[in-house]
C-alpha cells in the first residue's frame, strides 16, 4: 500500500494563495507521503507545461509519486456537438495524465441533483455514459494508463451504479476509484459498499464525514443533505462517523495494494485536517 495525500485536501490553502501545487507536493513529501494525486482545482496543466514541467521536477526533487489524475467531466450536455466536444476535451486531458507519467486517470461523467437523479434516469442516460467511458478507454490504453469512475455527487454514486457502468463499459482498463465516504451520500453504507466495490477499484480515497439524521435538525453552516435528507459534513480521517478502521480493514484484508490518498475537505485548517487524517490511516492500516 502507498499512502500520499491528493491535493484536493489542500485546495482551500491554494486557492487562498497560501500555497501552490508545488508547495503541496513538497508538504506531502514532507508529511511522509509516498504519492501525490493531482487534482487541477486551484491550477491547471492543459494550458501550462511549465508548470507540468515544475510538478515533474519536484516530485523527483523530493522523491515522491504522482498516483493518479482526477479531472471532471459531463458526458450528457444537450447536443450531440457538445458530446463529442467533450470527448476531445477529455482525451486531451488524458495526453497530459501521459506527459505526468500516470497510469491513473479518473474522469467524472455526469452530476445530476438527487431530485433528477432516479434509477429510470440512470438506465436512460447509461448507453451514452458507456459510450463516451469507452472512448476515454480506447484512447487510455495506447499509453496503458487505466482510466476510473468515482462514486462522486449524487447521480453516479452508489455501488451498484457503479459496478452497472464499470461492467458495462467492459474494458480491462476501466474500473472505479473508489471513495470510502461518498457512499454516504447517497445514503449508502460505507463499509458494506466498500465490500462490493473494491475488487474493481483502480485507486482508493479515504474520506470521512460526521453524520446526522434529517429527522433531528438542521446543523447549520457546512453540513449539506443526502439524497433521502440526512446531514453530512466533512470530518479528518478517524474523526468522524463512519467506521474508518473497518473500511480501512476491508480494504486491506482484500488484497488492495495500491495508492490510498487521503481526501480532506471539512471546516478545520486544511493542512491540520490532512495531516492528522494522513496520520491516522497510517496508524490504522498497521493496526488491522
Amino acid at each position: 500500500m502507498k499512502l500520499g495525500m491528493s491535493s484536493y485536501s489542500l485546495v482551500r490553502a491554494i486557492n487562498s494563495g497560501e500555497m501552490s501545487i508545488l508547495d503541496v507536493i513538497g508538504w506531502t513529501a514532507d508529511q511522509g507521503g509516498d504519492h501525490i494525486e493531482l487534482v487541477p482545482m486551484g491550477y491547471t496543466l492543459t494550458d501550462n507545461p511549465d508548470l507540468l514541467e515544475a510538478i515533474l521536477q519536484k516530485t523527483k526533487e523530493k522523491g515522491i509519486e504522482i498516483s493518479n489524475y482526477a479531472i471532471g467531466a459531463d458526458f450528457l450536455p444537450a447536443s450531440q456537438e457538445e458530446f463529442e466536444q467533450e470527448i476531445v476535451r477529455v482525451k486531451k486531458e488524458v495526453d497530459i495524465a501521459h506527459a505526468l507519467g500516470v497510469k491513473l486517470m479518473r474522469h467524472d461523467v455526469s452530476f445530476k441533483p438527487p431530485h433528477e437523479a432516479s434509477t429510470q434516469q440512470f438506465e436512460q442516460d447509461l448507453p451514452r455514459l458507456v459510450e463516451a467511458c469507452q472512448q476515454i478507454a480506447d484512447y487510455a490504453a495506447q499509453y496503458d494508463i487505466v482510466t476510473s469512475i468515482e462514486n462522486h455527487g449524487f447521480y453516479v454514486q452508489a455501488s451498484d451504479r457503479i459496478q452497472r457502468l464499470v461492467n458495462a463499459v467492459d474494458r480491462a482498463n476501466f474500473k472505479t476509484t473508489l471513495d470510502t465516504g461518498n457512499f454516504l451520500c447517497v445514503d449508502e453504507d460505507p463499509v458494506a459498499a466498500v465490500k462490493k466495490n473494491i475488487s474493481i477499484a483502480s485507486m482508493v480515497h479515504i474520506k470521512d464525514f460526521y453524520h446526522r439524521r434529517g429527522s433531528t435538525f438542521n446543523p447549520g453552516e457546512g453540513w449539506f443533505q443526502t439524497t433521502s435528507g440526512n446531514y453530512l459534513r466533512g470530518a479528518i480521517s478517524g474523526h468522524g462517523d463512519i467506521d474508518i478502521k473497518e473500511v480501512i480493514k476491508v480494504i486491506k484484508q482484500s488484497g488492495y495494494d495500491g495508492y490510498i490518498s487521503i481526501e480532506f475537505e471539512g471546516l478545520e485548517e486544511c493542512k491540520q485536517g490532512s495531516r492528522i487524517g494522513l496520520d491516522n490511516v497510517r496508524r490504522i492500516w498497521e493496526e488491522v
